[in-house]
C-alpha cells in the first residue's frame, strides 16, 4: 500500500442535503413539479399539435424529478447517478436550445429546454452547471483527501 493512500470507502457522515444543496435541491424540486404539470396538460390536450416538443417537456420532467431525488440524496451510487442526470440535462438544453433556436420548424412549440430555457429565465441552462459544481464541491471524496492532505 502506498504512503498516505487508504483502501478504505471515504465516509460522509454529514446529512444528505445541506447548506447550498437544500436550496438547489428545492429549485430542482420546482422545476420538476412545474416541468411535470407542464407536460402532462400539454399531452393531454394537445399531444398531436407539437409531439416532439411537449414529448421533450416530459422527458425534461423525468431528468428533472430524476435528478431532485438523486441530489438529495448522498450515497455513492446515487451521486453517481446524479452525475448522469445532470450532465443528460446539460446535454439536453445545449442540443434542444441551439435546435431550437437553428431548426425551430422542427418543434412546433416551446419546451422547457427552448432556446436553452430563454422562457425560463435561464434557469434550465445554469441549473445543471449548479449541480455539477455542488456535486464535485459535496464529494466526501474531495473533501476526506482535501482534509487529509
Amino acid at each position: 500500500m502506498s504512503a498516505g493512500l487508504s483502501t478504505t470507502p471515504a465516509e460522509d457522515r454529514r446529512r444528505p442535503a445541506y447548506g447550498v444543496g437544500r436550496v438547489l435541491i428545492a429549485v430542482y424540486a420546482v422545476f420538476a413539479i412545474s416541468a411535470t404539470a407542464r407536460a402532462v396538460v400539454q399531452l393531454l390536450r394537445d399531444a398531436s399539435e407539437a409531439p416532439l416538443a411537449y414529448g421533450l417537456s416530459a422527458l425534461a420532467a423525468v431528468v428533472y424529478v430524476a435528478a431532485t431525488v438523486l441530489l438529495a440524496h448522498n450515497g455513492r451510487r446515487a451521486r453517481r447517478a446524479a452525475w448522469v442526470a445532470v450532465l443528460f440535462e446539460l446535454t439536453g438544453v445545449l442540443v434542444v436550445g441551439a435546435l431550437s433556436l437553428s431548426r425551430p420548424e422542427l418543434f412546433g412549440e416551446d419546451t422547457v429546454w427552448s432556446a436553452f430555457g430563454q422562457g425560463y429565465g435561464y434557469v434550465p441552462l445554469v441549473l445543471p452547471l449548479l449541480g455539477m459544481v455542488w456535486l464535485w464541491r459535496s464529494s466526501p471524496v474531495r473533501i476526506a483527501a482535501t482534509a487529509g492532505g
